[in-house]
């Protein structure tokens, strides 16, 4: 059987399309409305075959959301699902880990057609955006971040993750329950996986991995 997670922090979409995915055959969904409860989620259930992702959860810091779960669990496909279609944001994300994208305004019919694709373990996008997708060159600096960060450890990943979020070294050890000198250990090694010498530089990195959302702009 297999098991969907739905991670979007909208609760009458979550609902909905949570509804459309227990319409496919002897499917299991489970839902989650940010990012830590996916990952307390993944976690807890077992086989898990699928993670639907909303590309702009608050706290998941852009791209480095998709990046993290797929370090951390790289046995579940992570499929995008987002009401951004910009041929570069599919580009990127599809670089960072992504095994698809889905927009959002897709039919429940064309929804259920993705995820047995996806499930049939093929990459997904869309017809209409194939095209403009596979024109869309990828930056070096993508290019570079994303040989580098499939180089990290689960937990290096978990790490990078709350340096992510501006937590210091005991802050870190603290919420992960390890030593701080452990944390110093795993931090020393993603600098030197990520080509950077410090937190200023690895921030540097991680804000290349910011996204806007076009839904939470701010009015003219």
């Amino acid at each position: 059987m297999p098991r969907l997670l739905i991670v979007d922090d909208h609760p009458l979409y979550r609902l909905a399309l949570a509804q459309t995915m227990r319409e496919l055959p002897m499917t299991e969904v489970i839902e989650a409305a940010s990012l830590d409860e996916a990952r307390t989620q993944l976690a807890q259930v077992r086989d898990i075959d699928l993670v639907l992702l909303d590309l702009h959860l608050p706290g998941s810091h852009g791209l480095m959301g998709l990046a993290s779960l797929r370090g951390e669990h790289p046995d579940v496909a992570v499929v995008i699902i987002s009401a951004n279609d910009d041929p570069l944001v599919i580009r990127r994300a599809l670089a960072f880990g992504a095994t698809g994208f889905i927009p959002k305004r897709a039919t429940p019919q064309e929804l259920k057609s993705a995820i047995a694709a996806v499930l049939a373990c093929e990459d997904f996008i869309p017809e209409a955006l194939r095209d403009a997708v596979a024109q869309v060159p990828l930056s070096s600096i993508d290019g570079h971040l994303a040989a580098r960060l499939a180089c990290l450890s689960p937990q290096q990943f978990r790490v990078l993750s709350l340096v992510a979020e501006g937590r210091l070294n005991k802050q870190i050890a603290d919420f992960l329950g390890i030593q701080e000198r452990t944390v110093k250990a795993h931090m020393t090694a993603i600098f030197e996986r990520l080509d950077v010498r410090n937190r200023t530089q690895a921030g540097v990195l991680l804000r290349s991995l910011e996204l806007a959302d076009p839904a939470r702009a701010p009015l003219p």
